[in-house]
């Protein structure tokens, strides 16, 4: 790791680039600074990507971006107007980064391992035939009207198909938004409305853990309100025919009719990229926004750097590209590296728990990366799953999505890494665009605190609030995780209302970006994530707020009332837990009403966002002023009523009396149930 520390700092002297920096904010490269090169150190990288970030930033992104026109400036940011903006004057295209630049290395090299379901049929595709993919597809989107600024809808499965209309969509300057494919039909029609998408790209059927299940019908009946659609592109993963409607075009066919080459259109730095909705702590998803050049630039280095990735490495990110982690290190962050990303469109279960470390002995892969939920399932199982399997290609393990916790991690260290591996838990969000703490890089023999994200990456400057808004300071201590300084990968606003990106983002502590997590920072300095602090729930690495189940929950014409707060599962970290008021009527069938409240959640959100638990209680605890209290509910479904903290707060403190009976009686039904 000390020498990839001293490889970017190589980087930053050839050509000159030291000297050739400069930015109108004043900031220049002071003599002391070439006396750093020799040394080269990560605590002295990390310094100067915080002390002097126009230098830094500048030097790397002259050094790893192909530039159509230089930029003139490194930043102009105020995080206390949410005003983000890196390497203005520039212009690229994040295609020909992706692709392009490789092509002219390295054309057969491998870019997509699609690692598909059945195990053993994976495909390989060279960086060669991804540019020609692409700008077939590109063309095709062109061809049907498509232009620059455009939004385009992907609700595909992890496949090259899905990976070549992305980039097609950033070659052409038109903006993705990929919706993941186990959305409803009603979510889906929420995001095409939102984002005003004009064409939408499908498959036929997806495919998963041996199973077919449909993807056009859901599309079919998003469409029907969704106005902005002209066109639905609608590829074939499978043999079975897709029923074909007026606005449908076959998107193989299409291709097979367009040019194989296809100009770039030049991108300002900041022009949109893609947007990727999120969940909130209110009820409609934000469309996040993320633009082209500071995205790339920092997914190429914390995909390198935090994982420690080589020229020829096979790196296996078992996200699905309809998550940011997909986007960014399953496409983007590999793909610019110029390494073999691996498309995983399977289960860690399928055909048996031995699937992920089969794949890695049978595609040589050096880093894993997947999510805690997965580590804590297959934990479960003999660790003969694991060692039966030659794993002696990894170098790196990665945990995404969820703090791990100390079994997990532990498993994952010593039976998947046999001891030798060492785990990144790396910490970031939609919003930051890639990791933000991670224990590497660091140098070399430096200690890896298991369970624990640790160190932040070049450019970031956490700070720990208080519960008066005031930074807290030393070590041993817990706070609200806040970043100081703004980095080329943060998100730039929520689509078409930056007013809530301000008021989420930057209004609780004014100057600096505030993630919604806790943290406690360790004796030793280091970061260690405590979990959300706003009303989001985080179900196997998935983002979900709680309003959203409300207010899927609140449409059935018998429920008046609810509240859903999140609890602890062993393997999918937290559950969604709804407490439902019903409203007094003789004739409701209380079970008939809770399986309708779960289709409801399932065809409105996805199935994972169902709640695993319902209490049907008769009121909920409220404030003098009508707000109900989360806090006690969630003590209560985790069963510590012990210390339920202040209740003086409360309209009626009877209440609880009430909603602990019930959920004695709903937990002694299920022990019942379960002998």
């Amino acid at each position: 790791m000390a020498a990839l520390c001293r490889s970017l700092f190589h980087g930053f002297v050839k050509g000159n680039v030291y000297r050739q920096t400069s930015c109108r904010s004043g900031s220049s490269v002071r003599p002391p600074l070439s006396s750093m090169l020799a040394a080269a150190s990560c605590p002295e990288l990390r310094r100067l990507s915080v002390e002097e970030p126009e230098v830094f930033w500048g030097s790397v992104a002259r050094e790893r971006l192909r530039w159509i026109r230089p930029f003139q400036q490194v930043k102009d940011c105020d995080m206390s107007r949410g005003k983000v903006s890196w390497f203005l004057g520039g212009q690229l295209n994040v295609s020909v980064n992706c692709l392009d630049v490789h092509v002219e290395k390295h054309p057969e090299r491998a870019a997509l391992i699609w690692e598909r379901d059945e195990p053993g049929t994976e495909v390989k595709v060279t960086y060669r035939e991804l540019l020609e993919m692409t700008c077939r597809l590109a063309n095709t989107l062109k061809s049907h009207g498509v232009r620059k600024g455009d939004r385009v809808a992907i609700y595909m499965p992890v496949s090259p198909t899905a990976v070549a209309a992305m980039l097609a969509c950033a070659r052409i300057g038109a903006v993705h938004t990929v919706v993941f494919a186990g959305f409803s039909s009603e979510a889906l029609a929420g995001r095409i409305q939102d984002a005003e998408c004009k064409v939408v790209l499908t498959c036929n059927q997806g495919v998963r853990a041996g199973r077919l299940f449909d993807l056009k019908s859901p599309v079919d009946t998003a469409v029907k309100s969704c106005p902005s659609v002209q066109h639905v592109f609608v590829s074939q993963r499978t043999t079975s025919p897709a029923p074909m409607g007026k606005l449908d075009v076959q998107l193989e066919e299409a291709m097979e009719k367009e040019s194989a080459i296809c100009p770039p259109e030049p991108m300002d730095s900041e022009d949109m990229l893609f947007m990727l909705y999120t969940s909130g702590s209110t009820g409609k998803p934000k469309g996040i926004v993320h633009t082209q050049a500071g995205y790339l630039l920092y997914t190429a280095l914390t995909h390198q750097y935090v994982f420690d990735c080589q020229p020829g490495d096979v790196f296996g990110c078992v996200a699905d590209i309809g998550w940011i982690t997909g986007h960014s290190y399953v496409v983007y962050g590999p793909l610019c590296n110029g390494t073999t990303t691996m498309l995983f469109e399977s289960t860690p279960v399928y055909p048996d728990p031995g699937r992920y470390w089969e794949t890695v002995e049978r595609l040589g892969i050096n880093q894993f990366y997947g999510a805690p939920t997965a580590i804590r399932l297959l934990l479960k199982y003999d660790e003969s799953w694991v060692r039966k399997y030659n794993r002696s290609s990894l170098r790196t393990l990665g945990s995404v999505g969820e703090p791990i916790n100390h079994e997990a991690w532990d498993w994952f260290y010593n039976v998947v890494g046999d001891g030798r591996c060492p785990v990144v838990d790396t910490w970031w969000q939609t919003e930051t665009g890639g990791i933000c703490i991670a224990p590497r890089p660091a140098e070399q023999g430096a200690e890896i605190v298991p369970a624990m994200a640790m160190r932040p990456f070049f450019g970031i400057q956490p700070v720990l609030m208080g519960e008066e808004g005031r930074p807290v300071s030393g070590n041993d201590v817990s706070g609200a995780l806040c970043l100081s300084q703004p980095w080329p990968g943060i998100a730039r606003t929520i689509f078409r209302d930056h007013q809530r990106y301000m008021d989420v983002y930057f209004k609780a502590y004014p100057g600096h970006y505030f993630t919604g997590d806790g943290a406690y920072r360790s004796p030793e300095g280091y970061y260690q994530i405590t979990g959300r602090m706003d009303d989001v729930i985080n179900v196997s690495g998935h983002r979900l707020g709680t309003a959203e189940i409300e207010d899927a929950l609140d449409e059935h014409p018998a429920v008046p009332e609810t509240a859903v707060v999140s609890v602890s599962h062993d393997i999918k970290g937290e559950v969604p837990f709804a407490f439902v008021v019903l409203k007094d009527d003789a004739s409701l069938e209380q079970m008939a009403v809770l399986e309708e409240l779960r289709g409801l959640v399932a065809s409105k959100i996805a199935k994972y966002a169902v709640p695993n638990h319902f209490l049907v209680v008769k009121r909920l605890p409220k404030t003098r002023s009508g707000k109900i209290m989360r806090r006690i509910l969630r003590k209560i479904a985790m069963e510590q009523t012990d210390n339920l903290g202040d209740l003086s707060t409360l309209d009626d403190p009877s209440v609880i009396t009430e909603i602990i009976q019930a959920h004695t009686h709903y937990k002694n039904q299920h022990k019942k149930k379960k002998n």
